[in-house]
């Protein structure tokens, strides 16, 4: 069985939260969140991946197509029992219902999360409008807020930039809650949230769980953590229902490779390394986010995460490039100049993770790309180390 799949333009969130009520209450077709800009297909949908949904299973409401930071975009489908679930749960943490900023690209699942649960809370969101994150904008947005609980979801980079001024610490203080994800808070920016006091959840999940199910290291009710080999998997009733195919079917191949089933229980394989430590869950980086240098695997979000720590450095990105002796090394990547302070680089990820893991060079580009989440595009910076003639 299969139901009618629509595009709808994410660039107009309310119009987007009409078509996901019809969605979710099984009154009209799926939704398929279309970014600015996207092309589309002879009917009207997006081409991801160079595929085109002209349908989706039953139990769809809402397909997303994942950004590809870690390889090539797929299309998550997600059921209204997922959806539905995730919000319920991240409404229990967060004190009850509210009224949301949304701040976020709606055709990403944080995004769309704050318009279901705004459907949930019965309530409307107060929307930025489209374009470059001003802090600003929020700002007024944040004044424009009337419900009792008061919330918004976040990336780190636009979390940042509102610290950085007092109106925008102040803007931070109006809510009741402030959803953090996408990568890695630096340490440096949870201390002065800690020092605020602000109500910051640091999210984790993504496309294929419907969004954050674990706040600032602990699973949403309904949710279970594994580390297996390694690797964080999480459980729960917000799964995704898996890949679709060309023909709106579920990827079973695809799918079945990072969603298992052990014990009569779905879980799903995050492809990130982790750690539970008194039932708090530590993220590591990603798995296949290593390179071998000198014959030992270096992670580089481990170093990433201490290179991030040091103060000037909290956008700091690091990549692997190719080296004459020891095959691969890790480069630290900034927007600035900061190559006079590679020596304290060094000492630091060496004195953390040994001397294999020491940053061979720094490299300052004009800006750091990102991806339409907000992401860097590690893939271009690779690409732009490799040219980068070495100091």
């Amino acid at each position: 069985m299969t139901r009618n799949l629509v595009a709808v333009a994410a660039a107009e969130p309310l119009h987007l939260m009409h078509a996901l009520r019809g969605a979710l209450d099984r009154s009209g077709p799926a939704v398929l969140p279309l970014r600015a800009g996207a092309e589309r297909s002879a009917n009207g949908l997006e081409i991801g991946a160079d595929i085109d949904l002209p349908e989706a299973p039953q139990a769809t409401a809402v397909v997303i197509q994942t950004s590809g930071s870690s390889g090539v975009p797929k299309n998550v489908s997600l059921s209204c029992d997922a959806l539905l679930a995730s919000a319920s749960a991240s409404e229990s943490v967060m004190g009850g219902p509210g009224q949301w900023l949304l701040a976020l690209p709606a055709h990403y699942v944080a995004g769309l999360q704050v318009l279901v649960r705004s459907l949930a809370a019965d309530t409307t969101p107060v929307v930025l409008p489209p374009g470059h994150f001003d802090v600003a904008a929020f700002v007024a947005a944040s004044r424009e807020l009337t419900g009792e609980l008061r919330f918004t979801s976040l990336v780190p980079t636009q979390l940042m930039q509102l610290l950085e001024t007092r109106v925008g610490v102040a803007a931070l203080r109006r809510f009741d809650g402030i959803l953090v994800g996408g990568q890695a808070v630096p340490f440096a920016v949870r201390d002065r949230i800690e020092l605020l006091g602000l109500p910051v959840f640091r999210t984790y999940g993504s496309s294929e769980t419907a969004g954050g199910c674990v706040y600032s290291g602990r699973a949403l009710p309904g949710v279970e953590i594994g580390i297996v080999d390694g690797q964080v998997e999480l459980t729960g009733p917000m799964l995704a229902d898996g890949y679709l195919s060309g023909d709106g079917t579920i990827d079973r191949e695809l799918t079945d490779d990072v969603f298992v089933e052990r014990h009569g229980q779905r879980w799903y394989r995050t492809g990130d390394l982790g750690e539970l430590v008194d039932g708090v869950l530590h993220v590591l980086g990603r798995a296949d986010n290593v390179i071998i240098s000198g014959g030992i695997n270096v992670n580089l979000d481990r170093i990433e995460r201490i290179v991030r720590g040091i103060r000037g450095l909290e956008e700091a990105v690091v990549v692997g490039a190719q080296h004459e002796r020891w095959g691969e090394v890790p480069v630290v990547v900034v927007a600035s100049d900061a190559s006079a302070r590679l020596d304290q680089v060094r000492d630091a990820v060496g004195e953390a993770l040994g001397a294999p893991s020491r940053p061979d060079r720094i490299v300052v580009i004009g800006s750091i790309p990102v991806l339409p989440s907000g992401k860097p595009d590690r893939q271009a910076l690779t690409r732009a180390v490799a040219t980068h003639p070495e100091s």
